[in-house]
């Protein structure tokens, strides 16, 4: 996604980029923000500090999401599977991240699982579940 619109999350483009290949067909809109509905829910589904648990609306999310670059780059997205739920609205996507933690160098590798619900072509929930303990460790090193 080079040349983005969202200049502030360009850091996270390989993430984008892994979850668009997951929604294609799916949703509507040539990035990652533009495929969620104004009023979607974005829920985490893990206690990590300084993150919300729910997230109420795209221009929030959006918000939430660019300051992501000042401690992770991502460098690539991988190990997509693509579910199709019994519901035709709710896609289930595995993949993982992987790219470095700016302050230290350390590497940064998770997986997550996005379970996804979609209404008219936009996103309008979006439950993530994430290896919260890889990032804990990654941001954290033992000294």
């Amino acid at each position: 996604m080079p040349n983005s619109k969202y200049p502030a999350h360009e850091a996270m483009n390989p993430f984008f980029e892994v979850v668009m290949k997951g929604l294609s067909g799916l949703v509507d809109g040539e990035h990652y923000f533009d495929t969620f509905a104004d009023d979607a829910i974005f829920e985490s589904r893990y206690h990590f500090p300084g993150w919300p648990l729910i997230i109420r609306g795209r221009a929030n999310l959006v918000a939430s999401l660019a300051g992501y670059g000042k401690t992770i780059r991502v460098h690539s997205g991988d190990a997509l599977v693509a579910h199709r739920s019994q519901d035709s609205r709710v896609v289930i996507l595995e993949y993982e991240v992987h790219g470095t933690i700016l302050a230290t160098g350390a590497p940064y590798d998770n997986r997550l699982i996005s379970i996804v619900t979609i209404e008219n072509r936009k996103i309008v929930h979006w439950r993530d579940y994430m290896d919260s303990l890889a990032a804990w460790t990654a941001l954290n090193p033992t000294t």
